[in-house]
């Protein structure tokens, strides 16, 4: 084996590889919708790209306990939340409610189009974060990141199907969503922090009604599950907006934080520009700003 060559981390990319298949079935449910007018393909769509959103949420922890994070599997997630929450959820929305947008011509579909744009520029921004290793935050995340923006849009939509299967007249209330890709596209490309939530894991403790009203917040979306995820991805990005105004004993309390360290914002946009940092260049260690 070439010295080169990337040691693969097992259980952290099979989790990623369900990412992905889920992702390319919720793909295939779409077309099926497509061409069948069948609302069924639609829910299955969405609830596989509400699965990759769960193995997304797997594969990171997973590497991080067992100590195999690698810039290989940073890469293959990237790919991945490409075709899970990029084209999947821009296919689905188009499919049900942007391509019966045609004032003015053509909206419907770049609306979809700057949503993947977005989502990938976000990912493409990440990564050369993470691969020049700048001294941001691990407990928050510099835009909306994207398995988020996919799960608020797909929640939604599956909410819109659900009213519309049942009888329930929702009007022109659907072309909101178009709205709020747009917003979801902005988002993910903005400065706003978002909580990673990374400091939960196997070993985290909670109190006994922390613990006991998540376990309702379980048991309560499995028996909606036709709009409690729509209630959950929004909580998210509205919180996420409200941030900035949220006290610090609070958002530690929130997002089970204890400390966050300042991100250097001179030296994220020198490595934005692909430049190095200033301690780089100069082959010396000016310290760490905390």
């Amino acid at each position: 084996m070439s010295a080169h060559e990337p040691r693969i981390p097992v259980l952290p990319t099979l989790m990623t590889a369900g990412n992905i298949l889920c992702g390319f079935v919720a793909i295939l449910q779409i077309f099926d919708g497509r061409h069948l007018d069948e609302h069924q393909h639609y829910y299955y769509a969405i609830v596989f790209i509400l699965l990759a959103c769960l193995f997304d949420a797997l594969d990171g922890r997973v590497a991080r306990m067992g100590g195999t994070e690698s810039p290989f599997g940073r890469e293959l997630d990237s790919l991945a939340d490409i075709v899970s929450f990029g084209v999947a959820p821009a296919l689905l929305v188009h499919d049900i409610v942007l391509k019966e947008i045609d004032t003015p011509k053509g909206l419907g579909w770049l609306i979809s189009c700057v949503y993947l744009v977005c989502g990938a520029m976000r990912l493409a921004r990440f990564n050369c974060l993470a691969a020049a290793d700048v001294k941001s935050s691990s407990k928050s995340f510099r835009g909306c990141p994207i398995p988020a923006a996919a799960g608020v849009i797909s929640s939604l939509t599956l909410l819109v199907i659900w009213l519309d299967s049942n009888g329930k007249e929702i009007g022109n209330w659907k072309y909101a969503l178009a709205g709020l890709m747009a917003l979801l596209s902005y988002l993910m490309v903005s400065n706003l922090e978002y909580p990673s939530f990374k400091a939960v894991n196997w070993r985290t403790k909670r109190s006994f009604h922390w613990v006991l009203i998540s376990i309702v917040v379980i048991a309560f979306t499995v028996m909606n599950w036709h709009w409690m995820p729509s209630v959950i991805f929004v909580t998210y990005l509205l919180y996420g907006l409200a941030r900035p105004w949220v006290s610090r004993k609070w958002r530690q309390e929130i997002e089970i934080d204890a400390e966050s360290i300042e991100i250097d914002a001179d030296a994220e946009t020198l490595v934005l520009n692909g430049e190095p940092e200033p301690s780089r260049r100069s082959g010396h260690d000016h310290g760490v700003h905390i």
